[in-house]
């Protein structure tokens, strides 16, 4: 039996990552560490076996609660998905992305180093990031791994913080890790403050949706299935020390994903008018980047991995989903 922490693990990303290694890793014991902030739900997690599950409430800044896990099991791999990841939020209070993003992040490698310095075979540190790192990439080739990091905001220069503590440790103490630099996640069990789930609330509920400055600042879309199956194909077959994109490579304007949910929730409930009457236009976010473009050629070469659902279907699978599960 292989011991793993996910750590966020209640959260959207990460509740869909540990149903994703439940029902087809049997190998594979799941430890969840999550702090249950207004974005973490345990309810996401409620049909877990207990057999191959424990769940830890705490926060990854904590050095004893993750040295108790430690203690407890035998931890052989970390994923960590614990993090703030709400831009506008950032903006407002930067210092809780810090704290998060980045102790929190030096405090699992602290803990981790501390278990396995004596034999790192077979361990493995995953840090989830993000394509904002990278910064605005309108009029610019797709970012490979090697592109130069320019993050526009206080999550993503936050993030990017995380990152370099992670290949420190992994130059200087010899941590074994992999960093995967993921594009926009959507799909069930999303937080309402996000974009899709926000334009679905909102239609549902006879608000208009809110929409930055012209709507057209362009996206890499995710199903959050293919993103698990992507970062788990990393943490068992990715090269020591390596740094993987994931995306689709296929770019859409907020504004179209907009049109595609509501012409979906048309199709399914008694929806007034058309989308025009359900979009406000509202003043931009500060520094909003207009393009995220990612170049995934690595991943796809090196482990044979390729997005496997389309946007539209992804789309219509999402809003099933949430028609059938109002309470989120």
């Amino acid at each position: 039996m292989k011991y793993i922490l996910i750590t966020g693990g209640a959260g959207f990303v990460g509740s869909n990552f540990i149903e994703y290694l439940f029902k087809g890793f049997k190998d594979y014991y799941i430890i969840n560490l999550d702090k249950l902030t207004y974005a973490g739900n345990l309810k996401n997690l409620e049909r877990m076996n207990k057999g191959r599950y424990n769940f830890f409430k705490g926060d990854i800044k904590d050095f004893g609660i993750v040295d108790k896990i430690f203690s407890k099991y035998p931890v052989d791999s970390i994923v960590n998905f614990a993090a703030e990841s709400h831009v506008d939020r950032s903006l407002k209070k930067p210092q809780v992305f810090l704290e998060t993003n980045v102790i929190g992040v030096q405090n699992l490698l602290d803990v981790a180093l501390k278990n396995w310095k004596s034999n790192l075979r077979d361990k493995k540190f995953i840090q989830v990031s993000t394509d904002e790192v990278y910064g605005d990439r309108q009029g610019c080739e797709p970012a490979d791994e090697s592109t130069i990091l320019n993050p526009s905001s206080p999550y993503s220069a936050s993030k990017v913080g995380g990152e370099m503590l992670v290949k420190a440790y992994g130059r200087s103490y010899s941590l074994p890790y992999n960093i995967v630099r993921s594009s926009n996640n959507y799909g069930p069990k999303q937080h309402k403050e996000k974009l899709i789930p926000l334009i679905i609330e909102r239609i549902m509920s006879k608000n208009k949706v809110p929409i930055y400055g012209d709507g057209k600042q362009k996206r890499d879309w995710i199903f959050v299935e293919d993103n698990c199956r992507g970062i788990m194909k990393i943490l068992e077959e990715g090269k020591d020390r390596e740094i993987y994109n994931l995306g689709t490579e296929k770019l859409t304007e907020n504004i179209d994903i907009f049109k595609i949910i509501f012409k979906e929730l048309k199709e399914k409930i008694e929806i007034e008018g058309n989308y025009k009457d359900s979009i406000e236009f509202v003043e931009d976010r500060l520094g909003h980047d207009r393009e995220y473009r990612l170049n995934c050629d690595k991943i796809k070469r090196e482990l044979g991995w390729k997005p496997a659902v389309k946007l539209e279907e992804g789309l219509e699978k999402t809003v099933e989903w949430y028609l059938k599960n109002t309470e989120y």
